[in-house]
């Protein structure tokens, strides 16, 4: 999903690249007939880029699941969810 949302963002010349876009990923696992069962993936990704970009990266956030073979693939067995935070870049000296 973060490579997906990420190519999308480059694809809008939002530099994703070189670490300016992490993420980090969390699952949930329940029990079922004592067998251990993944029910919810989230991934909460950080973003470096200047806040004039934001509309443009929630445009984004809004629809690049359905363009991700992993949501695509998983999105009816397990909930996928992801977030995103905007950080500014670091001010240059």
């Amino acid at each position: 999903m973060l490579g997906t949302f990420g190519g999308a963002l480059e694809a809008r010349q939002i530099d994703a690249s070189n670490g300016k876009l992490v993420g980090e990923v969390t699952g949930e696992v329940e029990t079922e007939e004592n067998v251990l069962v993944i029910r919810r993936i989230h991934v909460a990704m950080r973003l470096i880029a200047p806040e004039s970009v934001r509309e443009a990266v929630e445009r984004v956030h809004g629809f690049y699941a359905m363009r991700c073979p992993l949501y695509r693939t998983l999105h009816n067995a397990i909930k996928l969810s992801s977030t995103f935070t905007l950080g500014e870049p670091p001010a240059a000296a």
